[in-house]
This record gives C-alpha cells, structure tokens and sequence, in this order.
C-alpha cells in the first residue's frame, strides 16, 4: 500500500495531475483476524495522504471495506471513514448483491459523518448482474466494477478456470454478456464502468491490447490495475492518440469561437451532439496525462473549471 501511494505521488510530479486512484484493500488484504488492526493501517495511510509535494493536487486514495454482510463492515466503516473520510475520494463496496446492499453502505457512511462519499461497487455474481441497472442507477453510486474471478467461482463449474485468464476472459460468452451488462448499466446512469484485473504484466504489449479492448470494444472508462508495471499500459491503452487530440482541440476550439453553433471542421458538420463526443476525448487525454495543447490546457486548470469554460 505504502509503494503504490509513494508511486501515485511520483506520477502525479510527473504529469501534473493525478492518474490513478489508490484503493487501501480491507476485504483480501487484512488476515483472518487481523481485521481490526488492518483497518487501522489503512486508516493511519489515508491520514497521511493530503497534498502532493510542490503541487496543489489531492491524493485520490480510497479503501475497499469487507462485504456488507461480514463481521467486519460496519467496524471498516466505523474506524475507517469515521476518521478519515475526508481524506477518501471513494469507499469501494465488494460483493454488492442488490440496492438493499447500497442502501446498507449509504447508511453506513452516514453513520461514520459522511453521508456525501461516493460508492463504487463491485459486481462479482450472475445475480448482482441482473441488478447492475437498478444498482447504478442508485445516486451515491459513482462506478461499477466487474469481479471476475468471483463471477466465474459463483457459477458452479459452469464456468470453465480458463475463463478467469487475461484471454479467456474477452472470450467466453457469459463473461462477456456481463461485462457488456455492466458498462451498459453504468452508461444509462451516468456512472463510470470499471473493467476488471489481468493477470498479464511481464508482457507489457499483450496488457496494453487487452486493455484497449476493455476500452474500445466493451465500452470501460476505467480498469484495475494488480501491479504496478500495469499502470502505464493501462493508461495508455485507454488513452486518445496524438491525433485523436489535436481533431479534438481543433474542434472545440472552433466551437468556442463560434458560441457552440454548428461549424464546418475538415468538411464535415460538427454541432453539440458531436461537442460532447470531443470533449470527452480531451477529457480523457487530460485523465490518463496525455499531452494537451496550451490552447485546450487552460479548461483544466482548477481555476477555471470545464463545465465554466463550455456553458
């Protein structure tokens, strides 16, 4: 927890701003009767976190407590959150089966004095499949994320191991309706779908492709990442291209200039509906520390937020 802290700092200095979120693990990194003490680790690790060195940038630093109905929850979210909430950016949820689930959670940060703290929520059977609308859907959500190794384990055997490998998880069927059910879901809500862990990091060109699968043929925003070697082929893999970038900021930029009325761009009609699209590439690019063009760079300077720049 300690390394992936000190690299999020590191990355942060070298980009200018904060690329990935840090989650401080409860549900499979405390030991078995360790949870108490491992809730205060983590708890003494978020109260660290505040600015970056040399920069005004919040750490973006969150905790994964144990499932709603364990033991340990309700003391995760007591120890945890009630001290240091206002250090999290998000409470990760495993194993959320229902709203019910959500409802449990939402209650609980209320109870810790944060009843404002995002949830992201983790999908991890075929039931919480069949709920991911209703559950995305729910307003203190703000991400799905897919379990897949769970996902596989919940289906008896129905579901072959090869399935939970980097490749035979873009190729078997079940696997990918679910996936597909949770980016969609999220998606209808407004909420940010999460693709799940590989394996894979020694072969950093096989993580990138899969990576930019999730990305380009699943519809994810986000992924996990098990190690830190898989950080910047992620980032990259769902990152717009040089080229993706500069259309983009020649489109907006034109835009602008123009009051949001249609324009003509390299002979083709852009108006708002496809504003949103390019926006949402150089939201992107900004996201995963792409290099902008000084023309575009200012709509993310915290002085003057995006949503000012385009009203």
């Amino acid at each position: 927890m300690r390394k992936s802290l000190q690299l999020q700092a590191e990355m942060t200095q070298e980009w200018g701003t904060c690329v990935f979120d840090v989650t401080l693990d409860c549900e499979d990194g405390a030991p078995v009767g360790g949870e108490a003490e491992h809730a205060a680790l983590v708890t003494e690790l978020a109260l660290q976190s505040a600015l970056f060195p040399s920069t005004s940038l919040v750490p973006r630093v969150a905790v994964r407590v144990h499932p709603v109905d364990h033991p340990s929850f309700d003391a995760d979210m007591a120890t945890i959150v009630g001290q240091a909430g206002h250090r999290l950016c998000h409470v990760m949820v495993p194993k959320v089966e229902s709203v019910a689930d959500v409802e449990r959670a939402a209650e609980a940060v209320r109870l810790a004095g944060h009843p404002d703290l995002p949830l992201h929520c983790l999908i991890e059977s075929p039931g919480a499949v069949q709920q991911a609308f209703a559950i995305a859907a729910h307003p203190q959500v703000q991400s799905l994320s897919f379990g897949l190794m769970d996902f596989v384990s919940a289906h008896g055997g129905a579901i072959p191991g090869s399935a939970m490998t980097s490749a035979g998880q873009f190729s078997h069927p079940l696997v990918l309706r679910a996936k597909l059910e949770i980016a969609s879901a999220a998606h209808a809500a407004g909420k940010v779908p999460s693709h799940c862990v590989v394996t894979e990091f020694k072969e950093t060109a096989v993580l990138q492709a899969l990576a930019r699968r999730a990305a380009t043929e699943l519809g994810f925003t986000r992924m996990w990442s098990i190690h830190p070697d898989q950080i910047r082929p992620i980032l990259s893999a769902f990152a717009p291209d040089e080229a993706e970038i500069e259309n983009a900021a020649h489109i907006i930029l034109a835009a602008q200039a123009s009051e949001w009325a249609p324009i003509s761009h390299a002979g083709q009609l852009h108006d708002r509906a496809s504003y949103r699209y390019f926006w949402q590439v150089l939201e992107r690019a900004h996201g995963t520390g792409r290099r902008l063009p000084k023309e575009v760079k200012v709509f993310f300077d915290p002085a003057a937020s995006p949503q000012e720049v385009m009203a």
